[in-house]
């Protein structure tokens, strides 16, 4: 049985269809999927992210421990900014595709902040401490006692500003901040942009999580579930570990280079294989967006040109934006190149598919 945390008991009440993700009650839609989609291009929503991990790091040594696992540079970013990173092994398999925050707790002390994948902290937690020798670092799973929204679409920034009854700033891809809602209700609020919308992701303690959630809906913003951000998130082509990246994957495969490795930040875990593939130009296969065939496309779906297996779909959905169905997949080298034709099986048929631009059009 998924626990429901104060976030997710005020959304019953709303007329929420759930999913379970991770140990967690995640609302599929609030009623109409489809009405949720055009609030998102038009207007304002709101997500329910409560199931991504928060894994906390503090200490004098942290941040330099953490430079020496990932693949970002995390000893240069100050206070207030964040990156995407990798967490590998010394084959440069991906253990953990993240997000990193460095803020101060409430007490005034530095900490880093990584937003990681459903159901992983506790792996992501187990992979940091097999690394500690004798550095000054001490980790906590802040998963449960944290609530997070992701705020979206072309209001976004209006609707936060009326929620909050304040200015918000200008702020970078991941730069962060902290602000309350209403008397109590103190957030960590970021910069982000995972559905090609303008964003905000909203961390605060579970138990002032309906005090936000309530404000953000005053101010305009509609509910809007899982169906809705994952056919928003693959129209923007942003990958999810658990589909997209797994403990298979090579990390330059995902294709988020600059944005989660630093090739200037010296030696890291996993650095060797990451700078070889850098100066061959090249890597076997690469995560690419897909035209597929309308219906649903089961994940790992089979790829092939002229009969020979050349990928697997590994996200799929019917966008509206580009009227028909679509996908993120993996291509290997030499069948890359936009508007080459494919095939993908479904339950033993093959369909016509296409290699995408960038970004998805009609």
């Amino acid at each position: 049985m998924a626990e429901q945390t104060p976030l997710h008991e005020m959304t019953t009440k709303a007329g929420a269809t759930y999913t379970e993700e991770a140990g967690y009650a995640i609302p599929a839609h609030f009623g109409d999927p489809a009405a949720e989609y055009k609030q998102a291009r038009a207007g304002a929503v709101v997500f329910d992210r409560s199931h991504r991990g928060k894994v906390e790091l503090i200490g004098p040594e942290a941040a330099m421990f953490l430079h020496n696992l990932s693949s970002n540079d995390i000893t240069g970013m100050p206070v207030g900014a964040g990156c995407e990173a990798f967490l590998t092994t010394a084959k440069a398999k991906v253990v953990s595709y993240l997000y990193v925050f460095h803020l101060l707790l409430h007490d005034g002390q530095p900490a880093l902040w990584l937003d990681v994948a459903p159901g992983t902290a506790e792996k992501v937690f187990q992979h940091l401490d097999h690394f500690v020798i004798s550095e000054q670092v001490e980790f906590a799973d802040r998963t449960r006692e944290f609530a997070q929204m992701h705020l979206a679409g072309p209001q976004a920034h209006h609707v936060l500003e009326k929620a909050l009854v304040d200015d918000v700033p200008a702020l970078g891809e991941l730069q962060h901040m902290v602000r309350t809602f209403g008397s109590d209700a103190t957030a960590n609020i970021r910069r982000h942009t995972p559905l090609g919308l303008p964003g905000y992701d909203i961390v605060c303690l579970r138990g002032r999580a309906e005090t936000v959630w309530q404000m953000l809906l005053r101010a305009g913003a509609r509910p809007a579930g899982r169906e809705t951000w994952e056919t928003l998130r693959i129209e923007a082509g942003t990958p999810v570990q658990g589909q997209d990246v797994d403990e298979t994957t090579f990390a330059p495969e995902v294709g988020r280079n600059p944005q989660a490795v630093s090739y200037g930040k010296g030696c890291y875990l996993g650095q060797e294989p990451i700078v070889m593939a850098r100066d061959r130009g090249q890597v076997n296969r690469t995560l690419l967006r897909l035209k597929l065939p309308d219906g649903a496309v089961p994940h790992n779906s089979a790829l092939f040109r002229e009969g020979k297996e050349v990928g697997r779909v590994t996200s799929s959905t019917v966008s509206p934006q580009v009227g028909g169905a679509i996908g993120l997949g993996y291509v290997r080298r030499g069948s890359q190149e936009p508007g080459t034709r494919l095939e993908v099986d479904v339950q033993g048929q093959r369909h016509p598919a296409e290699v995408a631009p960038l970004p998805f059009t009609g």
